[in-house]
């Protein structure tokens, strides 16, 4: 009588498919854990009770706890990634706008210096004043129209 397992090629798959099944449950054991410690709602006894369930006896462990929490398991895990989107959407703004608004600030105080030292006439202040404010580039960084008479 032959077995699947005694063909070369069936050893193999069926080896792989052990290996993968190995590895998933590994993903799944630390997806639960992390799981454990992430829910809020659980006082410290429940965490422990779940911890140690999931570790002493694992196979049985994660079958309960995904029947039985499986659901707010994947509703933890989206609130978790919203709130890292925020924060991060958060500093993004605070920085892109602190940065700029302090650069601004500090170029218009510059030119406030200039124009009272007589460095710069009204009109150069003015100019330089409206491109700070805008935020457009100066007129030497254009390029220039070609000359005429050649």
């Amino acid at each position: 009588m032959y077995l699947a397992y005694d063909f070369p090629l069936l050893s193999v798959f069926w080896s792989m498919l052990w290996f993968f099944l190995w590895i998933l449950w590994f993903i799944l054991l630390f997806r639960i854990i992390t799981d454990i410690f992430r829910d809020h709602d659980m006082n410290g006894w429940a965490k422990a009770g779940w911890l140690a369930f999931v570790v002493l006896l694992p196979f049985l462990g994660i079958l309960v706890y995904v029947i039985a929490r499986g659901k707010d398991m994947g509703r933890r895990e989206i609130a978790q990634a919203r709130a890292q989107q925020q924060e991060f959407d958060s500093y993004i703004r605070k920085t892109a706008t602190g940065s700029a608004r302090s650069g601004s600030v500090d170029e218009l105080v510059r030119l406030s210096e200039l124009r009272s030292k007589d460095a710069i006439t009204d009109e150069e202040f003015r100019r330089a004043k409206a491109l700070i404010l805008t935020d457009d580039q100066p007129a030497a960084a254009q390029p220039s129209p070609p000359a005429a008479g050649h």
